[in-house]
């Protein structure tokens, strides 16, 4: 557990982050997560502490469980016996939820070696699995997740109703559990001012847009989520084919916005990526917003072939490596103060940029 537990912290990319993958230059992930809950308890926010300490006591098997499935080491981490600082780390990472660090105590994490498979016990649900693949691949993320449900469906009685589907907290997930999303980087669209156009098409359809960490967050650095809003009457192959059909509609919409900065305004375009990239490369000071709103357009830049000194995975590792927190667990100094992370974050980009 530990050495699984040390990766997540210090390691800046996972897998599924690599920037490979279909769409990969616009699809950063693609992520299946199911809720799923035990017959026999009640739901996370009506349980005692007795009760949550008794759900986490019944699930620490499924990492054997599924370990001899799938040959992969995964961990059981039980949050409230790891620091703040590595459970904020975590959530930068999007291997848990806010939500699930808040109270750590009675929550754990159930975590595989590549963090392609997470379990989040006692979040709103006893579980929240969730399965990622780096572009836009949720048939693969779909397999994976109904493997892992299938083995923890096996060794446990899940809350579930004929007629129904799944029992959840949350009643927009009823049914088949299963929230689709991506994360993708719209910083055309952005530009061109078409992104409310965007999301109102996407709400239309039942999907939602959301910011980098989900709901209730920001589409810092252009990056946005986008997901499924209804589970109940749907099946699971639906939902994933509604999401993946309007996600590619997007990406054609963010090429074409791309394709017009280009060839109708080259210059502005340049100026605007190199002028980014000459504050990434030379700025003493950083805040986290600025440092993704800038290497959004250094990557566009990489991307229509403006800027040739440096590498699209520079974009998706310093998109975990300038979070505060995990600055914070990168310095392995005293807490620092904003004005300190902000020149080391300022540092961290000037020797990425430089070192590539």
């Amino acid at each position: 557990m530990a050495n699984i537990l040390e990766n997540l912290l210090s390691e800046p990319l996972t897998p599924w982050l690599s920037g490979s993958g279909p769409e990969g230059e616009i699809v950063l992930s693609s992520r299946i997560r199911l809720a799923r809950n035990l017959n026999n308890q009640p739901f996370p926010g009506r349980a005692s502490v007795a009760k949550l300490g008794e759900i986490v006591a019944e699930l620490t098997a499924i990492p054997a469980d599924l370990m001899a499935d799938d040959g992969h080491e995964y961990a059981f981490i039980e949050l409230e016996k790891i620091s703040p600082l590595a459970r904020y780390v975590l959530v930068e990472k999007h291997i848990v939820s806010p939500n699930h660090v808040v109270k750590p105590e009675n929550r754990a994490l159930i975590v595989r070696d590549d963090a392609s498979v997470s379990i989040m016990v006692n979040e709103e649900d006893h579980l929240r699995l969730q399965c990622l693949e780096a572009g836009l691949n949720l048939k693969d993320a779909f397999t994976k997740a109904t493997t892992v449900d299938d083995i923890i469906e096996n060794k446990h009685g899940l809350a579930f109703m004929e007629h129904i589907g799944y029992l959840t907290a949350c009643p927009t997930n009823i049914g088949t559990g299963l929230r689709a999303s991506v994360m993708i980087h719209l910083p055309a669209l952005a530009i061109t001012k078409q992104m409310g156009t965007m999301v109102a098409i996407a709400t239309q359809l039942g999907l939602t847009v959301r910011g980098l960490y989900g709901e209730g967050t920001e589409a810092t650095g252009n990056i946005f989520q986008i997901s499924n809003q209804v589970t109940l009457g749907r099946n699971e192959q639906d939902i994933i084919n509604n999401l993946s059909s309007v996600v590619k509609q997007i990406v054609d919409k963010e090429r074409m916005a791309r394709s017009l900065l280009r060839d109708e305004s080259p210059d502005a375009l340049a100026d605007r990526v190199w002028r980014a990239y000459g504050v990434l490369r030379y700025a003493q000071s950083l805040s986290a917003s600025e440092a993704l709103a800038l290497l959004s357009e250094v990557r566009l830049g990489i991307d229509l072939g403006v800027i040739d000194e440096a590498p699209a995975a520079v974009f998706n590792q310093l998109l975990v490596t300038t979070q505060p927190n995990f600055l914070q667990n990168l310095s392995g100094e005293v807490a620092l103060n904003q004005a300190e992370r902000n020149k080391f974050r300022a540092q961290l980009v000037r020797s990425s940029l430089h070192g590539s």
